[in-house]
């Protein structure tokens, strides 16, 4: 019997209503898989290539033939926006079947959820937070809603991966398990995955199963990329005259430079141009950048009188007016096309309709983020057009030797080649000891339980697979810890429950989730929520959110709100930064390969071409591209080990560990600065010593509080969040690798 024969009636008659031509590779592939074996299940594809359907095809035609006794499959998504958005697709899908969906987040319907808990049947679409919730708040209905689940299907996988809240969601997964007795098959989607078998693993953990990966030929896609440049030079226009009659470059967007802003300039009136009529995402790397490029955009349109189409979108944007730029997104016909400003919450897969292009400004995070923003574009049969624009401020009279070189810009090519022409991303980092999340499933496991022995916690806890790698005994300083913070208290028989100060934790909203949060104000314009910012600004003070500027009108510091009123102009607002990035030694040792090679690249501009060409000849001439040590003043060397963020900073410490004064100058710097008295020979002869040491990573002098940010740390002991950070972070065995 072929596939199509195999689906469900209703099934059918929606295929034929939509006139599909045929069946993807993908969705026969999963077909294959769901009914022919007991597999969990990863299918991994491109953007728009049909992985949606693929899962729920064959899952939903199982509960229709094989009604199940309770909700029979539960849809997981990181976005409450996310799940809005594939409601709609599976009320269209479902229309026939007499199976019902229910979302369950926040902002869902209430009467709906209390309908589910009376009758549980169907489709649940949930957050990890939200059914989090349900196993610890309302443990006895998930006894019935969850009795016959059958499938759980988790979208965005390679986000849960690489984030604390996959590692809860498995968790909870699992704790379902113990609960309910149902052992459901897990079907994963992703649209960019590196090294397949790690999400296999992933996806498996605790479940028990194997899991099936097929993989389906999607065929070489083209691809259109272009960068360009454009530079701050101080110039008649960037001066300003001071009160001596003198004339001084007046400081551009840019921070800690003394160039002009003629650049950014240049760059606006670019990125106007080439998004004019075009339905675009601009993604940058920081809110802030976003709020700037949009304003500008705006005010260009205006001068222009163009219409205004520009909109904006991240998470500190109100749900309401994300929500209305996504539908205006989806708009396919009439009506002009929006340009929309975004940092990550464009990335996932929220449906926006086919997309002309999107433009990177400045270099991606990762090639990870770059594979993911590259599918927003080329939607439904078009070829994905990705433009990246870069702006530079150029120093005169520098004497630094490395200043010249963008190390941004060679970082930008590097991703391109590894993605487009190696196919490689970066593997997941191991989070072998999330022991904040030990604490919160700890304390959740009590508040779900009610009192339990030590034994019986450990039993029911620290056996969950994402634990597998803590031993008992950081188990027991973990609950003594927890005990003397009275996180938890003793009962007369020897028990545990949760204690007087940990009350405040579980009973607080925020309790659910595993991620940090900053304490955000509320902004509105009367009664009109704009969005949220993570400090006051005073009355009279302007700031930009939402791609508009707005002045504060008055401030409620108790109720954390303030009013404000929309004026002219352009402005600026800063949010704490609360993103790290890290780079591989695979992508660290791609940039060295661009700087020691001579190939062109056809998607440089002119002015890109011709500054590769100089950072080359910078590099080559300085010598760092053939020498681990470099000298850049008498007492001042940069050392290039030319390995990954992990990897450096372990050689970092090491350094340190022998008296030596080394720095990582910022994040994704690819070399340490050393200050030393000696000669770079004798520098380079103690790195190679530590090389060939047998080097205790406990011995390190770490700071104080060096650790792994997260929620909950304040509650774990010092000693295991530097236990976490040795374990985690830092990667001695694979400094020796990569440096060998």
């Amino acid at each position: 019997m072929d596939t199509f024969s195999r689906l469900a009636p209703f099934i059918q008659d929606y295929i034929y209503r939509n006139k599909w031509e045929q069946l993807r590779g993908n969705q026969v592939a999963a077909c294959e898989v769901i009914f022919d074996t007991d597999d969990n299940l990863l299918l991994s594809s491109g953007t728009a290539s049909g992985k949606t359907e693929a899962a729920f095809l064959p899952v939903l035609t199982d509960l229709f033939e094989n009604p199940p006794r309770s909700v029979g499959v539960v849809y997981i998504s990181p976005l409450k926006a996310l799940i809005n958005d594939q409601f709609k697709r599976l009320e269209n899908l479902l229309l026939d079947s007499n199976i019902r969906v229910t979302k369950w987040h926040g902002d869902s319907n209430v009467t709906a959820k209390t309908k589910l808990v009376k009758n549980p049947e169907g489709l649940l679409q949930i957050t990890p937070e939200s059914l989090e919730g349900l196993i610890t708040n309302k443990r006895g209905a998930c006894l019935s809603l969850f009795s016959d689940l059958r499938y759980v299907i988790i979208d965005e996988v390679h986000h849960f991966m690489r984030d604390v809240r996959g590692t809860q969601l498995l968790c909870v997964l699992e704790r379902l398990t113990q609960l309910t007795g149902s052992n459901p098959r897990r079907i994963g989607l992703s649209a960019t995955l590196g090294d397949v078998s790690l999400a296999q693993n992933w996806l498996n953990t605790g479940s028990g199963r194997q899991c099936a990966a097929p993989i389906t030929d999607e065929g070489k896609k083209r691809v259109g990329l272009h960068i360009e440049r454009f530079v701050n030079y101080a110039d008649k226009r960037d001066t300003e005259v001071v009160a001596d009659g003198s004339s001084h470059p007046t400081v551009g967007n840019v921070a800690g430079t003394d160039c002009g802003d003629i650049g950014n300039r240049e760059h606006y009136e670019y990125l106007f141009k080439q998004t004019l009529d075009k339905k675009t995402i601009i993604f940058t790397n920081s809110r802030e950048e976003t709020e700037l490029v949009m304003a500008n955009l705006r005010e260009i349109a205006l001068r222009n009188k163009s219409p205004d189409v520009y909109r904006v979108h991240h998470g500190n944007v109100s749900a309401l007016l994300r929500e209305s730029t996504e539908d205006e997104m989806k708009c396919e016909f009439g009506g002009d096309k929006i340009v929309t400003g975004a940092t990550v919450t464009l990335e996932l897969g929220i449906d926006i309709g086919s997309l002309d292009q999107a433009v990177q400004v400045g270099a991606p995070l990762n090639v990870s983020s770059f594979a993911q923003r590259l599918g927003r574009c080329g939607r439904r049969g078009q070829i994905p057009q990705l433009l990246f624009t870069f702006v530079e401020s150029i120093r005169i009279n520098s004497d630094d030797t490395l200043g010249p070189i963008n190390w941004e810009f060679i970082r930008t090519i590097a991703i391109i080649e590894l993605y487009l022409k190696d196919r490689w991303i970066e593997p997941i980092p191991p989070h072998n000891h999330p022991y904040n999340l030990l604490y919160h499933q700890t304390m959740s496991s009590l508040k779900s339980n009610g009192e339990m022995s030590a034994a019986m916690l450990a039993q029911s806890v620290l056996n969950l697979g994402s634990f597998r790698q803590i031993p008992q005994e950081d188990y027991k300083r973990l609950l003594a810890f927890m005990e003397y913070r009275e996180q938890l208290q003793r009962t007369e028989r020897g028990g545990l429950i949760i204690g007087r100060e940990g009350e405040k934790v579980i009973n607080s909203h925020k309790f659910l989730t595993v991620f940090l949060s900053t304490d955000y104000l509320l902004v509105k314009d009367e009664n009109r929520t704009i969005g949220t910012v993570d400090k006051i600004y005073p009355v009279g003070v302007r700031f930009a959110l939402a791609g508009m500027t707005w002045e504060t009108v008055d401030v409620n510091e108790k109720s954390k709100v303030i009013f404000v009123k929309k004026v002219p102009g352009i402005s600026v607002v800063d949010w704490d930064v609360d993103f790290t990035a890290e780079l591989h030694t695979i992508l660290v040792r791609k940039v060295r390969s661009i700087l020691t090679g001579d190939d062109s690249y056809g998607f440089l501009s002119e002015r890109c071409a011709e500054r590769l060409n100089e950072i080359r000849y910078i590099a080559r001439n300085s010598g760092i591209l053939e020498n681990l040590v470099t000298p850049l003043s008498p007492k001042k060397f940069a050392i290039f080990p030319w390995v990954g963020t992990r990897q450096i900073i372990t050689l970092n410490y090491a350094l340190r560990h022998r008296g030596i004064k080394s720095k990582l100058p910022w994040i994704t710097c690819v070399f340490l600065e050393v200050v030393y008295d000696g000669t770079a020979e004798e520098l380079e002869e103690i790195v190679r010593e530590i090389l060939n040491s047998d080097l205790n990573l406990y011995d390190l002098p770490l700071p104080d509080d060096t650790q792994i940010l997260g929620k909950y740390n304040e509650f774990v002991p010092p000693d295991l969040l530097r236990k976490q950070f040795i374990e985690d972070y830092l990667d001695f065995s694979g400094l020796k690798r990569d440096m060998g």
